[in-house]
């Protein structure tokens, strides 16, 4: 018997419980771009824009969404958008924050609730855009930035970036002889947030759209700074399937190389969707080309390590209760 049926038999007491979590079914960033098959960012902003509504002005980042989505003379935004370059577009986001509250101050505008959010990529997030990031999250502007982390410079030519995992062959940090790809760890931007003292601090994934959607819609109700950085899957960097999207995305997250939790507060909470017990790592780097050349010793030391940060992780959500 289904739950409806059940509910109607009076088997169920609260329906609500148990009812479909239903979305906006406007689309707010319209098909017919020029993304990659598979692309799990495009899929990303798509989830995001339906968790935010129309009330939002959308500041972007010069990388793959501005490129795939406005090429001139169309565009496939549907939300008062704006694109800036690489480095500032935390920057600019908190100038429009500043606008409107002066505007809606002086009754030039209404007193509707519009929110600022910036996008970027891991580059124009981690890397080049961090100064201004770091920048209008310490100033306690009210406005949220979201990171699509597909982890490398895709947009120009896959090169590494300080979101890149270790491992990883990228055009700029390739293997061979001399190296095993990508030298170092993957930068914990998320926790960097986190040390900014700032309201809501997030981890999401495409794979998880209610939790990513749910994550959006609570740092939109954030009267100050919020960061969500979501893993987007890249077949064409990653050197995966394009049907693999959803499931590298799962994968990540099954295997804690990308974990799920949320900081509200200072306070450390897992995701509903964290498995009780990790994957091997090997199940999500075998799948992907851009892993093909390590060794089972360099695949045990990146799992040892994937483990330290999961302790770390589940450490602090343990003693933030």
């Amino acid at each position: 018997m289904n739950t409806a049926k059940q509910y109607r038999s009076g088997l169920v007491e609260n329906f609500d419980l148990y009812a479909p979590k239903l979305v906006d079914k406007e689309e707010y960033f319209a098909a017919g771009h020029r993304a990659c098959q598979g692309c799990g960012e495009a899929l990303a902003i798509r989830l995001m824009c339906k968790a935010l509504g129309k009330d939002t002005v959308i500041v972007n980042a010069t990388g793959c969404m501005e490129v795939i989505a406005t090429m001139y003379p169309t565009t496939a935004w549907k939300l008062p958008w704006m694109h800036v370059a690489f480095p500032n577009a935390a920057a600019v986001a908190a100038g429009v924050e500043s606008g409107l509250k002066i505007l809606r101050r002086k009754g030039k505008i209404s007193d509707r609730y519009v929110k600022t959010v910036a996008i970027g990529g891991d580059g124009g997030t981690v890397d080049i855009g961090l100064q201004a990031l770091s920048g209008a999250m310490e100033r306690g502007h009210d406005m949220l930035f979201v990171c699509f982390d597909n982890e490398a410079y895709m947009n120009t030519g896959i090169q590494r970036s300080g979101s890149t995992p270790f491992g990883a062959s990228t055009t700029t940090a390739p293997p061979g002889e001399v190296s095993s790809g990508n030298p170092t760890w993957k930068k914990n931007t998320p926790e960097i947030m986190v040390a900014h003292n700032i309201p809501y601090v997030a981890t999401a994934c495409h794979s998880y759209p209610i939790d990513f959607m749910n994550k959006v819609k609570k740092a939109r109700s954030i009267k100050g700074p919020s960061y969500i950085q979501c893993l987007s899957v890249c077949p064409t960097g990653w050197r995966c399937a394009s049907g693999d999207c959803i499931k590298m995305g799962r994968l990540a997250v099954e295997t804690g190389a990308f974990p799920l939790y949320e900081v509200e507060n200072g306070k450390y909470r897992l995701s509903a969707d964290m498995p009780e017990t990790l994957r091997p790592l090997e199940d999500y780097t075998k799948l992907q080309g851009r892993f093909r050349h390590l060794t089972p010793d360099e695949i045990a030391y990146f799992q040892e390590r994937v483990k330290l940060e999961y302790k770390k992780l589940t450490t602090k959500v343990k003693y933030s209760r």
